[in-house]
């Protein structure tokens, strides 16, 4: 009875169900279209609902589901890499267009030096003439410069010799600023296309390519012979290729994987051997590239040993292509540069024997083993040149700060060439100084005395305070002044490289430590300078801390004393020196490489002290003070590097903003409050991931460098804080689109925008006479400009 029942139930249910199909069924599209989106809807299950401010999602927000979307994106990113495309993204086209229409609009103007092409242009010039110079920075900048310059016929006879002054026509102006010209206008699309590749929309990429073709700092930086610009350029196309590398880090070893892998490990490289600087934006690849292969670690599809050889290949080409390209740039810059020049004093007396013409080629005019009798000039080997120097002048009785001296004669080290810095050689046990057949050679290990050679007196040392580094022992030449203080005048040689110099004393190849027989301590530069007694030459102690490369010397000039008869003798002898460079002598590659590199940690040609137009990286997010780089003699027609300060404050305060937001949707989700969704969570913490990281990577450093900074040093950073406040704008339209649905206020926010746009416009404009330089500019013109007191624009005096 109780089956008849339910079976009388479900045959009316199934009657129900065909009432239902039959009356739906003239609407099968419909039902179609209904059951596709919902199964559309339940594919996507990495993208959960965010919650409406209270609810709790069903599973936790932040966990990885980028490996089931990952094959998609992956082909779709192949194929976009493998074939040829023919369509053109027609915003970054616009951009780039624009850009090098403001680029290059009177770019021979002024036809006079700015700024650093003083050194930029000289350094191009020294190339084309095959003569060796000094710089802080890797070559490859001024390599490109140089090429160009070649292209066009220039012969580098142009000195570059000071800011200001008028190009001859003989230098081909116009062609030498096109490539920083070309490499700005390259910024713009580059930006918009990065931000576009973060997936953060076509919208925000076009307001960041806005800003940065409209910034008036940016433009300054990118019409001179200047570098740069051509980092940024570097930077930022690297950045791009590793965020397209991203994307295909679901099937590795692919020729498209290989591909972005490559190019971006190669444009990486090619920002920090522009400038050293640039390692920031090769510092933010690398991160990016290495933290996409930990993102990889938990997907199980991917075998121990396929994770082993993808980490394996990042790494070959991360460190590889830097390594390769680095050395081959200066192998390159060392093959171009064979000829001395002026800047050949800065580096040691072994790197200049392998120029031709410098001072190593002395070495047929001059014996090589150093003897008792050698009369000798000591050069500090590495960091700055000088020589070991004496004269007739004493320390004072006390210094400035109540300290007694032995009153004895004074040793400093003197940066100029001068008689009174040659010194002779000769044994403890001896007293004749003319070296005769069969020589007495010094070798390591021996104890020798050092006499100068115009005042005859030995150098000494005691166990009394040097003058500047008290916490050093002071060095003088020994006056016998018939008190308990005897000579203490006897110094050890150790030749730290007697494994290729041999253990004979040799001039320029052997490095030796001069070491104080009676308290172990060695000779010393320390590279402070002595007061007004000392006429502001450099302080040698000795110290107690024998290794460090401080203690480093080698025999420059030498000749054997040939007549011993008096001391006026041996005065006129050493007066009578005369070396005439004759040929060059063969150095290594690698031993020139270690000595420019080591050279370049010590050196900042940049580091002017109390320059007029230095700032603080505290000013710099503020636009507190530009920098003068060009001011015409005639009129106050200038170029000065000025970035357009709305484009500046908006890009400040969206910095700021953003790093709050970002606290406040953590603190808020910590307490299971989800104030937007998931996915725009996740849109948020990748733009921070890559443009606040990259922008606090480009700009903290500077706090902790020991250096005259200037504000061009803060572009790159600038770049990245453009790209985020254009994020931080369109995010904020976005909130209001969502939760005010109100019209009004959708126009309100455009017309906002709009507004915002104009005035940045209008700035650009008002203050591009700044970088174009292309009229002469009244007083009362400058002052109205100067829109802020500290703001220092050049006016002249009439």
């Amino acid at each position: 009875m109780d089956q008849q029942i339910r079976r009388r139930k479900k045959g009316d249910e199934v009657k129900k169900t065909r009432q239902v199909i039959g009356k739906d069924f003239d609407d099968v599209d419909k039902i179609k279209k209904e059951l596709s989106n919902k199964l559309g809807n339940i594919s996507q299950n990495d993208r959960r609902p965010g919650g409406d401010g209270e609810s709790v999602p069903d599973t936790p927000p932040n966990e990885s589901q980028a490996a089931s979307t990952a094959p998609a994106a992956v082909c779709k990113a192949e194929d976009d890499l493998c074939r040829v495309q023919l369509e053109l993204d027609g915003i970054a086209t616009a951009l780039f267009v624009a850009s090098l229409l403001t680029r290059l609009l009177w770019l021979d103007n002024p036809k006079n030096v700015v700024f650093d092409e003083m050194h930029y242009g000289k350094y191009a010039s020294h190339y084309l003439q095959n003569t060796f110079f000094f710089d802080s920075n890797p070559p490859l900048g001024k390599m490109i410069i140089a090429l160009v310059g070649y292209l066009a016929g220039y012969d580098g006879k142009f000195g570059f010799d000071k800011i200001g002054i008028e190009y001859p026509d003989s230098v081909p102006l116009w062609t030498l600023r096109v490539v920083p010209a070309l490499a700005g206008s390259l910024l713009s699309p580059l930006c918009y296309i990065v931000v576009k590749e973060l997936g953060l929309g076509v919208r925000t990429g076009a307001i960041a390519g806005f800003m940065v073709l409209f910034d008036t700092a940016i433009l300054t930086q990118s019409r001179f012979i200047l570098m740069e610009s051509m980092m940024m350029c570097c930077g930022v196309g690297a950045l791009l290729a590793v965020l397209k590398f991203r994307k295909l880090s679901g099937t590795p070893f692919t020729p498209a994987w290989f591909a972005w892998l490559a190019v971006a490990s190669l444009l990486s490289t090619f920002a920090f051997c522009v400038k050293y600087i640039g390692i920031y934006s090769a510092m933010l690849c690398w991160f990016l590239i290495l933290q996409d292969f930990w993102r990889l670690l938990p997907d199980r599809k991917f075998s121990d040993r396929r994770l082993f050889a993808d980490y394996l290949m990042r790494s070959i080409f991360l460190a590889g292509i830097p390594v390769v390209v680095y050395l081959g740039l200066f192998y390159l810059h060392f093959s171009v540069l064979y000829k001395a020049g002026n800047h050949d004093s800065l580096m040691t007396s072994q790197f200049q024997a392998s120029l031709e013409g410098g001072l190593g080629s002395i070495i047929r005019g001059q014996p090589s083993i150093i003897v008792h009798g050698s009369q000798i000039t000591l050069r500090h080997t590495h960091g700055r040149t000088c020589w070991l120097h004496s004269h007739e002048h004493v320390y004072p009785v006390r210094y400035s700060d109540g300290r007694g001296s032995s009153h004895q004669q004074q040793i400093s080290c003197y940066t100029f060439k001068d008689v009174n810095n040659w010194w002779i050689i000769k044994r403890p046990d001896r007293e004749e100084l003319a070296v005769q057949e069969p020589i007495d050679t010094i070798r390591h290990g021996d104890v020798i005395q050092l006499v100068h050679g115009m005042t005859h007196r030995a150098l000494n040392s005691h166990d009394v305070a040097a003058p500047v580094s008290p916490q050093n022992q002071e060095v003088s030449c020994y006056i016998d002044y018939n008190i308990s203080m005897a000579a203490e005048n006897h110094w050890r040689v150790d030749i730290i490289n007697k494994d290729t110099a041999g253990e004979v004393w040799h001039t320029i190849n052997s490095q030796v430590r001069l070491v104080h027989v009676n308290t172990s301590q060695a000779l010393r530069f320390t590279g402070k300078q002595y007061p007004d007694w000392g006429f502001h030459q450099l302080e040698v102690t000795a110290d107690r801390n024998i290794n460090q490369a401080d203690t480093v010397w080698n025999v420059e000039e030498h000749r054997y004393t040939k007549n011993d008869k008096d001391k006026g003798t041996i005065e006129t002898e050493l007066s009578q020196h005369e070396l005439i460079p004759e040929e060059k002598t063969a150095l290594s590659f690698w031993m020139k490489f270690f000595e420019v590199q080591f050279k370049m940690l010590l050196t900042s040609q940049e580091n002017v002290k109390n320059h007029n137009f230095a700032s603080d990286p505290m000013e710099w997010p503020f636009l507190t003070r530009g920098i003068a780089y060009y001011i015409s003699k005639e009129s106050n027609n200038q170029v000065h590097l000025m970035g357009n300060i709305v484009i500046w404050y908006t890009a400040s305060a969206s910095v700021l903003l953003y790093s709050s937001l970002l606290v406040f949707y953590l603190l808020r989700r910590r307490r299971q409050c989800f104030d937007i969704s998931e996915e725009d969570f996740k849109l948020f913490c990748s733009a921070g991931e890559v443009l606040l990281a990259g922008y606090l990577l480009h700009y903290l450093p500077y706090f902790f460098y020991d250096r005259t900074l200037f504000l061009h040093h803060y572009l790159p950073a600038y770049l990245f804080k453009i790209m985020l406040s254009a994020f931080l704008l369109s995010h904020i339209y976005s909130l209001i689109r969502k939760n005010l649905t109100s019209s009004v206020w959708r126009y309100l926010c455009l017309s906002l925008v709009a507004v915002w746009c104009a005035a940045v416009v209008i700035v650009f404009t008002k203050f591009s006479v700044f970088s174009y330089a292309y009229k002469e500019l009244t007083a009362e013109e400058v002052r109205s400009l100067r829109w802020k007191d500290s703001w220092d624009l050049i006016i002249h005096k009439k």
